[in-house]
């Protein structure tokens, strides 16, 4: 079976598709198949909540000892949000002292045409939402998204996460071809902190991590 949960550090990364409504240029599996050494392309593409949680059981010691399970890997995990939701309840009901973190594009709501925010609310403990540009021109040649409105999708999203009190931060990548793409950091900021979330910038690093 593929590399469902894998470590960087200590903490637990799930990898439960790599389905994406984003092609970001900076996209570290653009790059190499793996991360610290774990193959994060998929050989089974329907990945059932099951599957995860069998991973998550076989290295439970270890996945406790993090302290907070994170879905992040080779796609967009909200993509499979009715499987994000099983393992958050089985980890929520098993696992109780475990933080649970999204690392979304910010298209949930868009690809599962209703607003799944408030169905978050009370399985995990924060999102990180990927800002990426200061205005839809440069998010579009930076993220490449798949559908029209990608970027106002992103935002609104955030601002639902907001809404629902769910500890929300907002990510740029800067120091990517900065010729090229013209990142505006303090706009950047100034957006995520208008819409109530927190911000982050995290520098580009070849190997993505």
């Amino acid at each position: 079976m593929s590399n469902l949960v894998y470590f960087l550090g200590q903490k637990a990364y799930i990898n439960i598709t790599n389905a994406c409504t984003n092609a970001c240029k900076f996209c570290v599996r653009d790059i190499k198949d793996d991360v610290k050494g774990a193959n994060l392309w998929l050989d089974v593409q329907n990945v059932k909540a099951d599957y995860v949680i069998e991973q998550i059981k076989n290295s439970a010691q270890k996945v406790l000892e993090g302290g907070e399970i994170v879905f992040c890997g080779y796609g967009e995990p909200l993509i499979k949000f009715e499987e994000v939701k099983k393992i958050c309840q089985y980890v929520r009901k098993e696992m109780p002292e475990l933080k649970i973190r999204i690392n979304t594009n910010g298209h949930g709501n868009f690809v599962n045409k209703k607003n799944i925010v408030p169905e978050l609310k009370g399985l995990i403990d924060s999102i990180s939402i990927s800002l990426n540009a200061q205005d839809e021109e440069l998010y579009n040649k930076i993220s490449q998204p798949k559908f029209e409105g990608a970027y106002e999708a992103m935002l609104d999203f955030a601002r639902e996460c907001v809404k629902c009190g769910i500890d929300t931060t907002m990510s740029v990548v800067s120091k990517f071809r900065e010729d090229e793409y013209k990142l505006d950091i303090e706009k950047c900021e100034q957006i995520a902190h208008d819409i109530g979330a927190k911000f982050r910038n995290r520098e580009w690093i070849k190997e993505g991590y």
